[in-house]
């Protein structure tokens, strides 16, 4: 499993102590996949967006986000395709000016839009959380997955079949872990 970075759950929430607030399901030993499996077919499937987002690096975790954003919209606005270009963009050459464009954008858009927060999740990635000439305060680690799952629940809402639709999700993010 190319990106694995953590043999058991409980890991996870270790390295993201904001995750035992974003999650509400108890942390297990469970090796991550299963607990995340587990948390799609458990009584708060929503968990499992924000687990898979911590779970992911930060570049997959945008990818990820926005490949699932993609599909929950099905045709984006012109606004929606501008930002979510900026993510991928991002995610191909992770380089800061692209990484200031993308935060540039979010900060710029619609913050009811789910490519918004696809947008936020690639700015927020690392460097400085704002943008500034003089710099500002660094991104928390833990921003990027907080971000890239909130797209997901944003353009989840109002959808049919969401237990579904956060599997389809869940499993995408899990064909991304394992390469």
């Amino acid at each position: 499993m190319a990106l694995l970075r953590f043999a058991a759950a409980r890991e996870v929430f270790e390295a993201f102590p904001t995750a035992h607030v974003d999650i509400n399901t108890a942390p297990s030993d469970q090796p991550p996949i299963a607990y995340l499996r587990d948390l799609a077919k458990g009584q708060t499937p929503d968990d499992a967006l924000a687990f898979c987002a911590y779970l992911l690096p930060r570049r997959e975790a945008v990818w990820w986000a926005s490949q699932c954003v993609r599909t929950l919209l099905g045709e984006p606005t012109a606004a929606d395709e501008s930002a979510l270009r900026a993510a991928e963009e991002w995610v191909r050459e992770p380089e800061e000016a692209n990484r200031r464009r993308v935060l540039e954008i979010g900060f710029a858009a619609n913050r009811r839009a789910a490519s918004t927060w696809v947008a936020l999740a690639a700015g927020w990635s690392g460097g400085a959380m704002i943008v500034s000439d003089y710099g500002g305060p660094a991104a928390p680690p833990q921003l990027t997955a907080q971000a890239a799952f909130t797209a997901i629940e944003i353009a989840l809402g109002g959808q049919k079949d969401r237990a579904g639709l956060i599997s389809q999700c869940v499993e995408r993010g899990v064909r991304i872990i394992e390469g």
